[in-house]
């Protein structure tokens, strides 16, 4: 699992994910993404386009990153979300949580 963070001008975070988002990453994941929770406080962009698969474990270090965002006032948006993915967040409910680009 490769987790890039691109941290932009505009008060905006890029964070791209590539791999599988599972039980054994999502605890890496969301340590690599700590400072990203402490200055949450603009945009959050996390880009999905190399992003194969998510379990409910990943599905909760999205969780963490919304609620730090809700927070300190900012918001998360994900991108490029593959078909099986949009499917997971559907029957999740997680469609509804978050900005989906």
């Amino acid at each position: 699992m490769e987790v890039k963070i691109n941290k932009q001008d505009n008060n905006t975070t890029v964070v791209r994910l590539e791999g599988r988002l599972d039980t054994p990453t999502a605890q890496e994941v969301n340590q690599r993404l700590l400072p990203v929770q402490e200055d949450a406080s603009g945009t959050i962009i996390l880009d999905c386009e190399e992003l194969t698969y998510i379990s409910s474990s990943g599905l909760r270090v999205f969780l963490t990153l919304r609620k730090a965002a809700a927070m300190k006032g900012g918001k998360v948006i994900i991108r490029n979300i593959n078909d099986n993915i949009r499917n997971v967040f559907m029957m999740t409910g997680f469609l509804n949580l978050f900005d989906i680009e």
